[in-house]
């Protein structure tokens, strides 16, 4: 075989691997991972990171805790009674985003194209590092390496030809693994799982495809399309392309806004609920605009409270699916206010604020049979246009209409 052969065949060789060079890293438990560096005797043992009150929830368990059935997000005293033996450790948040920092870096020494998600996973196209680093497996192995090696933490790595298939190898594969689906095996792979595992697909849609007897990916795959359709309105054709494993996607970086919030200060320190109530709705809308109009969505909101003493707290907790909703914003900020129990005095200052964001056009569809949701969304759309029309203050919700307007 001469030198042009050669050149032939090692394009060849770059290009068949490079069908495969779209990876999903996510770190293992990563609040817990972070804290046991510092505590390696806790290492093996049920250990749950979260404030200890009862009305706070889960952050992050590790295996040995999920183990007894805890998970993200539970209540914090449903996990105390499944899990009686677990230690909790109360969040550092302020640690984990200068972790989450170094493990970026490390993403992008790999390659330009890292889409975060949040802070302990991303997308990478490694297409452009085979040549200097390797096959898409053996960057997997680097990186894997690297994560344990600087940051002390572990990581479960999946590859694939596309973003969704990357994902779930990433999940089939933790903890600590690595897994990679070949382009050729990606249908066969996807059609040995339950349909729970296709994106977006949440409890509701499980139980309305599984009354029409579809319980696989394989079942779904094999329905007409127009029977999805029926059953499921315009995200039939998504889920009847997610089964056969198509997801055109590229790995989009973005320099995202960290985060974007509102607050304010009472005129009067107060102790009333409603007013309170009354505050967070108006920022939650105010935040949600400015969410909406810089083309964003969260992941995570947060609360923010200030005493009369000028202390401050603040809660936040990651939702499931990214919002940019002020009605769905404002339910998580009343959640977190009622997770902070009884206040131990007045209340000077309140803010909420939207973190994690990524761009709406690059979010996965969420498939939900209530339309509440979306009815949100399209209402305040329309504020949205009302307001740069005729001013911010023209048209607002009913509840803001009303006394009790003390803020400043």
């Amino acid at each position: 075989m001469g030198p042009d052969q050669d050149k032939q065949q090692l394009e060849v060789t770059l290009r068949e691997l490079r069908r495969s060079s779209i990876m999903h890293v996510d770190m293992d438990a990563f609040f817990v991972s972070v804290e046991l560096r510092s505590r390696p005797g806790l290492k093996g043992k049920p250990v749950i990171v979260g404030y200890p009150a009862d009305r706070s929830v889960v952050l992050s368990a590790s295996y040995e805790a999920r183990a007894f059935g805890v998970k993200s997000a539970m209540p914090m005293a449903v996990a105390a009674r499944m899990c009686p033996s677990a230690v909790i450790i109360e969040p550092r948040h302020k640690l984990y985003y200068e972790v989450s920092a170094q493990l970026m870096a490390i993403f992008g020494s790999i390659t330009d194209l890292v889409e975060p998600l949040s802070v302990d996973e991303a997308f990478l196209d490694v297409g452009g590092a085979i040549r200097r680093l390797g096959t898409p497996r053996e960057i997997g192995g680097i990186i894997r390496q690297r994560v344990l090696a600087e940051l002390g933490i572990t990581a479960s790595v999946g590859i694939a030809a596309s973003k969704f298939v990357a994902k779930i190898a990433s999940t089939r594969c933790k903890p600590d693994g690595l897994l990679l689906i070949e382009p050729a095996q990606t249908v066969p792979y996807l059609h040995t799982l339950p349909v729970s595992a296709l994106w977006g697909v949440g409890a509701k849609t499980v139980e309305v495809l599984a009354r029409m007897g579809i319980r696989t990916v394989a079942d779904v795959a094999a329905t007409p399309l127009p029977s999805l359709k029926r059953a499921l309105g315009a995200a039939g054709e998504h889920v009847h392309r997610l089964s056969w494993g198509i997801d055109p996607r590229p790995v989009t970086p973005v320099r995202l806004e960290k985060s974007i919030g509102a607050e304010e200060t009472f005129a009067v320190d107060t102790a009333d609920d409603s007013l309170l109530h009354r505050e967070l709705l108006r920022l939650s809308h105010r935040t949600a605009e400015r969410v909406r109009g810089s083309g964003m969505m969260a992941r995570t909101i947060a609360l923010k409270i200030r005493y009369a003493d000028f202390s401050t707290v603040t809660r936040s907790r990651t939702v499931q699916t990214p919002v940019d909703s002020a009605q769905l914003i404002y339910a998580v900020a009343v959640q977190l206010l009622e997770s902070l129990g009884t206040r131990p005095m007045t209340v000077r200052l309140v803010g909420v604020r939207a973190e994690q964001l990524e761009e709406a056009a690059q979010t996965s569809l969420q498939l939900s049979l209530d339309r509440r949701d979306d009815n949100w969304r399209a209402a305040e759309q329309v504020l949205d246009q009302v307001a740069e029309k005729f001013g911010s203050k023209s048209v607002m919700p009913a509840k803001l209409l009303g006394p009790g307007n003390t803020s400043r």
